[in-house]
């Protein structure tokens, strides 16, 4: 050996002990962050991909979606980003979702990890857009609406609303998200004014809840429009008890003139 030294038994166990004892820490160092990854919040996925432990399981990291995305909207993630290294995500503050109608991200993908099958983008759910009221600029008496006309779906996803203000008889308009029609798209959140934008899209699981087959919502909601109906167990004029329907609703109360609400001070 160079210098005359040579290396005893005793020297080459221990080194080899050594190599081995820190091939061992690299090991379970990066099954660490991986399991840190698995559990972190899941990224905003492209249109059509399925749930996230089945999109993960599909997923073969090739890259196809973000080759075929035109708007380069789609990034894969890095090795310490949350929801699988090589996985694709978008940030719609950065570059948001365009709703291409052909949806060339899910016809490229060759797993099934994107649905291939969907035909309208507008069924995508991408994510849930949430307003925070205490940074929005309408919430604050001024009109801003940006978010509401820079959505595909206006009127559908993100409709403006008189909302009656506590200490005056003006309204102020705020933007309201309808989650039955919004696609996660985040062009409203790339958009909105504020420093850091007071509309942002998050992961459906983390702020929809679900109201439970044991409830029957009041007729006339949107609940219950959405529910299926039920068999009637009385006999009626409008139902009987082997035959599916609704109990009558009731009589609706006349419209009343948004103006006339709010000159009384918002009393009926």
């Amino acid at each position: 050996m160079p210098g005359g030294q040579r290396m005893d038994r005793r020297s080459f166990v221990a080194r080899t002990a050594q190599g081995g004892a820190a091939a061992a820490c690299g090991g379970l160092a990066w099954f660490a962050l991986l399991r840190q990854q698995a559990h972190a919040a899941a990224p905003l996925r492209p249109p059509g991909a399925a749930g996230e432990a089945e999109f993960l399981a599909r997923c073969v990291r090739c890259g196809q979606c973000v080759r075929a995305c035109p708007y380069r909207t789609l990034v894969l993630g890095a090795v310490s980003a949350p929801g699988g290294s090589g996985t694709p995500r978008f940030v719609p503050r950065e570059v948001p979702c365009q709703l291409c109608e052909t949806i060339p991200c899910a016809r490229a993908c060759p797993t099934g990890a994107l649905d291939a099958a969907m035909s309208d983008i507008r069924q995508a759910r991408m994510g849930l857009a949430v307003v925070d009221a205490e940074s929005c600029l309408s919430w604050q008496g001024l009109r801003c609406e940006v978010c509401y006309r820079v959505c595909p779906l206006r009127s559908q996803a993100i409709s403006v609303q008189p909302h009656p203000r506590q200490t005056s008889r003006h309204a102020v308009f705020v933007p309201m998200v309808h989650s039955n029609a919004c696609t996660g798209c985040g062009l409203c959140e790339k958009q909105c004014p504020t420093e850091i934008a007071a509309i942002r899209v998050v992961d459906l699981k983390l702020v929809q809840g679900r109201i439970g087959a044991h409830y029957r919502p009041p007729e006339g909601s949107n609940a219950a429009r959405a529910a299926p109906p039920f068999t009637t167990s009385t006999t009626s004029q409008n139902a009987t008890a082997t035959t599916p329907g609704r109990v009558p609703a009731p009589t609706p109360a006349p419209p009343v003139d948004p103006a006339d609400y709010l000159n009384s001070g918002g009393r009926p």
